[in-house]
């Protein structure tokens, strides 16, 4: 079970302070891990700073912590990641942010595509951002994925910059090599580290249409394929 709760208090000031813990983070700690005063966790903030915390004192609704030396401590990728995606129907969509914030993806943009199954609400995307902070807890990340607005197709392919990848069969009819832009993408990042983001569009369980994939290539961005 994880020791990591989360607090959006910063903690970069918080250094020999008792600091409260509160909400379901709060309720999680005392009423299902059963916490006593004098056991030991770690609290992280979203934005890149985590701390050790001994616990003082447990209450029905929040938990006294006294909390050490935060640090700044990240385990974020060398590049900024963004993964616009038009989601998956119901409890696929936890599971998705589960995994892209596991490999370090720092920003989900909700593609409103041709092929859409599922239509993101703002209720919805509350739901992914708590899903965010689970993930997170377990993984190890201070910083927290961003989950953005739903954005449209032809909005957003227009108004992306930087290094931007669209998975779409029809890159294996333009590639030699099918393989080959993987192993671009992979090349292009160690490279360049953070000089530029990477973009990565991936479509509906359909696909992105072929008016889509034509769009996108004619915006600059690059098409690639998965694998079969």
């Amino acid at each position: 079970m994880s020791r990591r709760f989360y607090s959006a208090q910063p903690l970069c000031s918080q250094a020999g302070l008792t600091f409260t813990l509160d909400g379901s983070e709060a309720h999680h700690l005392a009423h299902v891990m059963r916490a006593k005063p004098g056991d030991q966790i770690i609290v992280f903030d979203g934005v890149g700073w985590e701390a050790t915390a001994i616990v003082e004192s447990v209450g029905r609704r929040d938990v006294q912590l006294q909390i050490a030396t935060p640090a700044a401590i990240s385990r974020e990728l060398p590049f900024e990641l963004e993964l616009a995606v038009a989601l998956p129907r119901g409890e696929r969509q936890e599971w998705l942010v589960e995994k892209i914030v596991e490999v370090g993806v720092t920003r989900l943009v909700p593609l409103n595509c041709e092929r859409s199954v599922a239509r993101p609400n703002d209720k919805s995307l509350d739901k992914l951002r708590r899903a965010v902070i689970e993930a997170s807890k377990q993984c190890g990340r201070n910083h927290l994925m961003e989950v953005a607005a739903v954005a449209d197709f032809p909005s957003y392919i227009s108004a992306a910059n930087g290094r931007r990848w669209f998975a779409h069969v029809m890159a294996s009819s333009r590639c030699t090599d099918p393989a080959q832009p993987a192993a671009a993408i992979r090349s292009d990042a160690e490279t360049q580290g953070s000089q530029e983001p990477i973009t990565i569009a991936v479509g509906p369980e359909g696909g992105f249409s072929d008016d889509e994939a034509t769009a996108a290539a004619n915006a600059g961005w690059q098409l690639v394929t998965l694998g079969s």
